[in-house]
């Protein structure tokens, strides 16, 4: 060790740590879908994310010293804590107590499919899973919504989003 690792601040070395984590993500899901097709590369990111959101969410929660039940800003507070949030550009709009509207602005996996002129990558079902789980672990009462995710039709402004609402307590 030559010292130079300590010139790199705290931040960059959480976004190299998430691009690594991605291209990780990345490159077993095309060796899945280039094996044994889309659909079981899919069917497998899905079993594997619901997991992983799951465990994503804990420790986020352990290391903000949150525990479940904040409602929409615990899960505004903990979307901006994910690994997405340091190399995607993410916004939330509409937020309330009870409602919020979250999207996906930039996104490294749909921008390097395009770079390797591959299809948008067909991300809805893994995303439902995604987001449906880290906001349940965040607050049980936090219903998901998809607003749009490939392969719907989305603006050119985002790529995803998704509404969150906190369900009645009656």
């Amino acid at each position: 060790m030559d010292g130079k690792e300590d010139l790199v601040e705290p931040r960059e070395k959480l976004v190299d740590a998430a691009k690594l984590w991605l291209a990780h993500d990345g490159l077993w899901f095309r060796a899945v879908e280039e094996e044994f097709g889309l659909e079981a590369a899919i069917r497998l990111d899905e079993r594997a994310m619901a997991r992983f959101t799951v465990l994503e969410a804990q420790r986020i929660m352990r290391r903000l010293g949150m525990e479940p039940g904040g409602g929409i800003p615990a899960l505004v507070r903990a979307l901006g804590e994910r690994l997405y949030a340091y190399i995607n550009e993410q916004d939330v709009i509409e937020q309330s107590d009870t409602r919020v509207v979250f999207r996906m602005r930039t996104c490294r996996v749909q921008a390097a499919r395009q770079r390797q002129g591959l299809p948008d990558f067909p991300c809805k079902s893994v995303g439902i899973l995604e987001y449906s789980e880290f906001a349940r672990t965040i607050d049980p009462r936090i219903r998901t919504r998809c607003v749009a995710c490939p392969p719907d039709p989305h603006p050119p402004e985002f790529w995803c989003a998704w509404e969150f609402t906190l369900a009645d307590q009656a």
